[in-house]
């Protein structure tokens, strides 16, 4: 497997390695070894230590001394500290954009609300391509906001929040209608203007997805006690 431009080669493995973390291929505490990553994607060593030092940024590796990367532990105190913040910055984001839309902006966030409703309709319910539209649709805003340090903290902490959607979503796909009728309300309430209305609504759907992860990582935790 070989990587090509446009995007950095480091920043592609990363990427690669960052969605087998997020997606639990690679699990919590494993290590992932420079050399066997190399030889699997056909990069060199320095290429794949670049990329750890990306993941490390993220919060999906540690890197210790003399023992290397591993995946980083999804803790509950790690969900909280996420969550304070994402929350914050994502109504920020939101309520500022429903002030400043113009006419024409709303068009294309409105077929990708239509296109996520689809897929959470259809009988597969695919969590990784709901996930994407998710913060694609997000990611619509950003222009019309025009606030380059906002935009780029979310962005950092896309991979972060897509590794609590998997833990808390996959197993309960039953619970994915609390996440269409988060993103119909959104539009209604971006629609409307209402600004409170927004920062209420991500705030609700922001509890509710920290409170599935929490319930997720306790049953992971008592499972893997019971055994001891």
């Amino acid at each position: 497997m070989r990587f090509q431009a446009p995007e950095s080669l480091s920043e592609q493995i990363a990427q690669h390695i960052g969605l087998r973390i997020i997606k639990a291929e690679l699990k919590p505490k494993e290590r992932i070894q420079e050399l066997k990553v190399a030889k699997e994607l056909d990069v060199s060593r320095g290429s794949v230590r670049e990329a750890l030092l990306i993941l490390e940024r993220r919060h999906l590796v540690n890197i210790f001394p003399r023992k290397g990367a591993v995946v980083s532990e999804l803790s509950a105190h790690h969900v909280n500290c996420l969550y304070d913040m994402y929350i914050t910055l994502l109504s920020m984001l939101l309520s500022t954009f429903s002030q400043c839309w113009k006419d024409g902006d709303l068009e294309e966030m409105i077929e990708k609300v239509e296109s996520i409703n689809k897929l959470m309709s259809s009988p597969e319910k695919p969590v990784d391509k709901i996930v994407e539209a998710g913060f694609e649709l997000m990611s619509m805003t950003y222009e019309v906001v025009n606030n380059p340090y906002l935009e780029e903290t979310l962005e950092n902490f896309k991979p972060g929040i897509s590794r609590t959607y998997y833990l808390a979503m996959k197993p309960r796909q039953e619970e994915l209608h609390q996440t269409r009728a988060f993103f119909n309300k959104l539009v209604s309430a971006v629609l409307k203007r209402d600004q409170e209305a927004v920062k209420v609504i991500v705030a609700d759907y922001g509890e509710f997805q920290r409170t599935l992860t929490l319930q997720e990582l306790k049953s992971a935790t008592s499972t893997s006690n019971s055994y001891i």
